[in-house]
């Protein structure tokens, strides 16, 4: 019997993948790639642009319980945030370190109270080497959280900061976002845990 798998994918703009003229981003094509490998999955892409782990923290229970909810599928979660908590706004960081820890661990810990497995996919690079040194602090960070849980995290920053690809597209784009290439990069560093975490059967 084919599994009912559905899957929230909670975030920010990278969830959504903006920049993807296929409009796919990397959660599209993780879920191609289950459903050519035998895994149909329901997907929800529940991403929202410019909101830091706070703002996404604030809304993500409410949008995944009617999508997940019930009995007679299997639920879980897939969060990616933290890119927009390090960008400096008048000199500032629009979310404190501690404050993205907290929220993502706020989330891990609803997740696990309403039986819903979580995946963790840590913030990746942008064309900007100094917001690129915090991303890869706050990425350790949230690490941390997630063993905590003993929640898996795929950790990408660094992969993708040195990855020519992902850094053409970025560049070319708005600083931020890559094209449809690159988010087949993201997605490729994303595979392994995301088979391993599907095939936990929890």
């Amino acid at each position: 019997m084919t599994r009912d798998l559905r899957v929230c994918f909670v975030g920010d703009s990278f969830v959504a993948g903006v920049g993807d003229p296929e409009h796919l981003g990397w959660t599209g094509r993780l879920c191609a790639r289950s459903e050519r490998e035998g895994l149909p999955v329901t997907r929800y892409v529940l991403g929202v642009r410019r909101q830091t782990s706070a703002e996404v923290a604030a809304r993500w229970a409410a949008e995944c319980r009617p999508r997940l909810a019930g009995g007679g599928w299997e639920s879980r979660v897939a969060l990616s945030t933290g890119v927009n908590d390090t960008t400096l706004e008048d000199g500032a960081l629009r979310l404190a370190p501690e404050l993205s820890a907290g929220a993502l661990d706020e989330m891990l810990a609803g997740a696990a109270a309403a039986g819903w497995p979580a995946l963790v996919v840590g913030p990746p690079a942008v064309a900007d080497a100094g917001q690129n040194g915090r991303i890869e602090e706050l990425d350790e960070r949230l690490a941390r959280v997630c063993a905590g849980r003993a929640v898996p995290y795929v950790p990408v920053v660094a992969a993708l900061a040195h990855d020519e690809t992902w850094l053409r597209e970025v560049a070319a784009g708005d600083g931020a976002h890559p094209g449809a290439a690159g988010y087949t990069v993201l997605a490729d560093l994303v595979r392994p845990h995301w088979q391993e975490w599907l095939a936990s059967r929890r």
